[in-house]
């Protein structure tokens, strides 16, 4: 039986026909696949779907019969729930308050707690139902909108990125009961970048390119590159074997140690760090176990660090403003994208004045002409699918504006690139593009500090890996030495009890 079933979808935005003519079924108790690259209208479908977006035309039938969603209360009374890539909490609430706004109110908020924590125990994720939105980094955040999602207990769930936040041993516990949750009849609508996980897990496969279906096919009959040929007409370039060729000492970092910044924040225990010209630094780790504190410390936006902790180069930095650090050739690209890596009403010209300073003289008048072609020189070097310079942030899908952000920084020839996320929710083509162009700066001679939750990622660009754990920082292992199964285990900060001789540094 069909659970859902869409017919001749069509949503045209003003720069672009998002969605054009999409059918799409799913059965009771299928996991269905969405792939497409960024831009391709993944996230307009499934807007559409959750009533969150209106389409211009086409039909939607819900359990057999015609329906108009108009928003998303009335999919979940209708047994639909999402988690969006980009989430949709409040900052000011609690992740307790947040989930209790979407759910029946004849339950108390402590119920709602107990029953958070409960479910978020079962699969695996790690939600503090006390603390404030604004306190959670965005893999924590990642984690409530899933809990949220599943408490409703829905007949069709809309996942988009959903294991970007989990370890590997969490990511197989979640496909256990997303697959127990397909046997009992609930249906899942999976969208993910990552193609082996959707070949493991999917038995169906829609697959988009520019607002159209390009393929329907079952992912487990697929390889990588017949998927990628699908999704972006080709498939993405590898990454060419490379020899390490450190050099001098760029960043050293020295016994840092700080107290939480908040009562929720992470303190950070006695880190020591270094990266060298001409080598990728990799950090591993699951969201909320310090990352966020040790970018705020190294990028300058948090200045409490001890003299002399802190050095790049031979200078002291561990008080130095981000912009004092930017101009002695830190350059840092966060892991929010809307509200921190950019403004999202500003247009991209004007968003390249955050972290770059050719378009603005000794006086500080800004050349608007300079802003702009500086925005074009980045669209079109980094292939960044937006309406022009002038098209605000907020216009751009996910995997572009990352382009944009990354782009932005990697071309202001930095001589330390600290990088927080770099392919989150980006496509197989985007990603294949940004690390290569991540390698090709390591092969400039500047030093890379890359923090990612995907082991695959770190694999692939470092050249040595760090784990983050509660604070701590593990010992350097050389990626040729190093494990998927080992990497793992050190997530929950266990290379205490690894034999000396395999902490190679």
């Amino acid at each position: 039986m069909s659970r859902l079933e869409l017919r001749g979808i069509s949503k045209q935005y003003p720069a672009v026909r998002a969605n054009d003519g999409v059918n799409l079924r799913v059965l009771a108790g299928e996991i269905h696949a969405v792939l497409g690259e960024n831009g391709a209208g993944k996230s307009t479908l499934m807007k559409i779907i959750y009533g969150a977006v209106e389409p211009d035309d086409g039909q939607m039938l819900w359990n057999g019969a015609p329906v108009s969603v108009k928003s998303p209360a009335q999919a979940r009374a209708l047994g639909i729930s999402m988690v969006y890539q980009h989430f949709s909490l409040f900052d000011t609430l609690t992740a307790a308050q947040n989930v209790w706004l979407g759910l029946d109110k004849r339950l108390s908020l402590p119920e709602v707690s107990a029953r958070i924590t409960e479910v978020a125990a079962s699969y695996g994720l790690d939600v503090d139902v006390q603390r404030p939105v604004h306190t959670l980094s965005v893999g924590e955040r990642q984690r409530v909108e899933i809990v949220r999602a599943l408490l409703s207990k829905p007949q069709l769930l809309i996942l988009d990125e959903p294991t970007s936040v989990l370890t590997p041993q969490a990511v197989d516990k979640l496909f256990v009961t997303l697959r127990t949750l397909a046997a009992q009849g609930c249906s899942i609508l999976y969208i993910s970048h990552k193609l082996d996980e959707i070949r493991a897990l999917c038995t169906q496969c829609t697959v988009l390119r520019g607002g159209r279906v390009t393929g329907q096919v079952d992912p487990r009959a697929e390889s990588n590159a017949s998927l990628s040929r699908l999704m972006i007409g080709a498939e993405p370039p590898a990454l060419r074997a490379r020899a390490a060729t450190a050099g001098e000492t760029v960043l050293q970092v020295r016994r840092l140690s700080l107290d939480k910044p908040d009562e929720f924040g992470m303190a950070l225990r006695d880190i020591a760090l270094e990266v060298h010209a001409g080598e990728v630094v990799g950090i591993a780790g699951i969201s909320g176990n310090g990352q966020q504190e040790l970018m705020a410390a190294l990028s300058g936006e948090d200045t409490r660090a001890a003299p002399g902790s802190i050095t790049l180069g031979d200078t002291d930095i561990a008080r130095a403003s981000p912009r004092k650090r930017r101009r002695l050739g830190l350059h840092f690209v966060p892991e929010e994208r809307l509200g921190r890596g950019a403004v999202p009403t500003l247009s991209l010209a004007q968003n390249t004045l955050l972290t770059r300073t050719e378009a603005v003289s000794r006086l500080g008048w800004i050349a608007t002409g300079r802003a702009q072609r500086l925005a074009e020189d980045l669209i079109a070097r980094f292939h960044v699918r937006a309406g022009g310079a002038r098209a605000a942030a907020k216009s751009l899908s996910g995997g572009n504006l990352q382009k944009f952000i990354v782009g932005r920084e990697i071309a202001a020839k930095p001589t330390l690139l600290i990088v927080s996320q770099p392919t989150w929710g980006v496509d197989v083509g985007s990603a294949a593009q940004i690390r290569g162009e991540l390698l090709a700066l390591r092969e400039a001679g500047c030093a890379l500090l890359v923090v990612s939750e995907e082991l695959d990622e770190l694999f692939e660009l470092a050249d040595r890996l760090h784990v983050m754990a509660q604070g701590r920082l593990s010992p350097a292992v050389p990626v040729a030495q190093a494990s998927v199964e080992q990497m793992g285990a050190w997530m929950s900060g266990l290379w205490d009890v690894v034999p000396a001789m395999a902490r190679a540094t």
